[in-house]
């Protein structure tokens, strides 16, 4: 290997979650990044999202464990009630029983935190270098390496290329060409200060009420100074992938049947972020190119719907399991990077087919109606903490050190 080609990055598309997380997760095994984003500066948009054990898990494995610790909320539950007439569905303790079963907390958090976190691991680095302004167009490879061509006209060379450009990926969309599937779920997410909200919902939980084609959720964040509010309805018109501002007015249209505690939320947010939401399916090649030199992760792997909250959970766990392949196949030091990116493929591939899948599956549960909305709560109704963590160990029970499989 030359000189030259030894002081080669490796490319990360996308400085997000995915991005940020990669990146910090090559430099652990002794390479150097270039991370290409296409904003104007480095942040996220949105508001709340919930972190799973699995989540902390990768947060320590990435070296930002302290960091990411200290923006969260720790919930003391989470809880489900119907929507219509306030039965209690479900509650899921997540205290010292359900730590003891999963080795670390259930939070919730900013997700502009857990981005923070993320940039301030990547800002201590030497060996990160991140571009803003810079929209990934094409990408060559060859048996050396691969260039990416940015639409400002400018060629990036590196050793590798990890696809973590998100939900639209431009990455996904040389290689695989895939059309989105829309959900016709809408989404509109907005964060109300404490003085807002109503009393009588400041729960120190992940909470859900669930209704006929809708639901809302909320839960404190930073520190309880704050809120997060979700509502999601099945649209009446035909949608399309994107984000915009949304209507109060849109919101209202579509929960006129549920109990007051619960559409009090509607009339808090003074603005509403409006989601029409989609994923995609699921693929089992994630790597390509001659040499093997281009993988995917995080969003542009596996978009995902919100019903499992394990989107961001997901991309964190792909960087963990992305770097301990390099690890063990010894690809940093003699960049054999197809080793690795195919060690991390069939990892990763069932797993988060399996999110994808559950997602969907998990939206028809929560909208139920009918008689189904009746099986639905009997389901859950009474069950034991033990039961649910049993349900759960599948997804919580992910650490580093059992992420890989050959």
């Amino acid at each position: 290997m030359s000189k030259t080609l030894e002081s080669l990055p490796v490319l990360v598309a996308g400085g997000g979650i995915g991005g940020l997380a990669a990146a910090l997760a090559l430099t652990r095994q002794g390479l150097r990044v270039k991370v290409l984003e296409q904003a104007a500066q480095l942040g996220e948009i949105g508001a709340g999202i919930q972190l799973g054990p699995n989540a902390f898990a990768a947060f320590d494995a990435l070296g930002i464990g302290p960091k990411a610790r200290a923006r969260a909320v720790y919930i003391d539950e989470m809880v489900m009630h119907d929507a219509l007439d306030e039965t209690l569905v479900g509650r899921i303790p997540t205290g010292a029983g359900f730590r003891a079963r999963f080795g670390n907390p259930y939070a919730v958090i900013h997700r502009a935190d857990v981005h923070q976190a993320l940039l301030e691991g990547a800002q201590a680095s030497d060996r990160i270098e991140v571009l803003t302004s810079t929209t990934v167009q094409r990408v060559e490879q060859d048996e050396h390496g691969v260039t990416v061509h940015d639409a400002q006209g400018r060629s990036h060379r590196g050793l590798a290329l990890v696809g973590a450009d998100g939900v639209k990926s431009a990455v996904r969309r040389q290689y695989v060409g895939d059309e989105a599937r829309v959900s016709g779920h809408v989404v509109y997410r907005a964060v109300v200060d404490r003085q807002d909200f109503p009393a009588d919902l400041q729960w120190n939980a992940a909470s859900i009420w669930v209704g006929p084609n809708c639901h809302l959720v909320h839960y404190p964040l930073r520190g309880g100074q704050q809120y997060n509010v979700v509502v999601t309805f099945h649209s009446r018109d035909q949608e399309e992938w994107s984000v915009r501002e949304g209507s109060r007015d849109e919101v209202l249209s579509y929960f006129q049947g549920i109990c007051p505690r619960a559409r009090q939320l509607i009339d808090l947010p003074k603005d509403w972020k409006r989601w029409a939401t989609a994923d995609r399916e699921p693929i089992g090649q994630w790597t390509f190119g001659a040499g093997g030199r281009t993988t995917l992760l995080g969003d542009a792997a596996h978009p995902t719907l919100q019903y499992l909250a394990q989107g961001a959970c997901m991309a964190l766990e792909d960087a963990v399991t992305l770097g301990e392949a390099l690890r063990v196949t010894g690809s940093a030091q003699g960049h054999h990077f197809d080793r690795a990116f195919a060690l991390y493929q069939r990892s990763r591939v069932a797993r988060t087919a399996r999110i994808v899948l559950s997602a969907r599956e998990m939206g028809r549960i929560f909208h139920a109606q009918g008689v189904e909305r009746l099986v639905r709560n009997e389901l859950w109704r009474g069950r034991t903490p033990e039961r649910f963590y049993d349900a759960m160990e599948w997804l919580y029970g992910w650490k580093a050190e059992n992420c890989l499989k050959d």
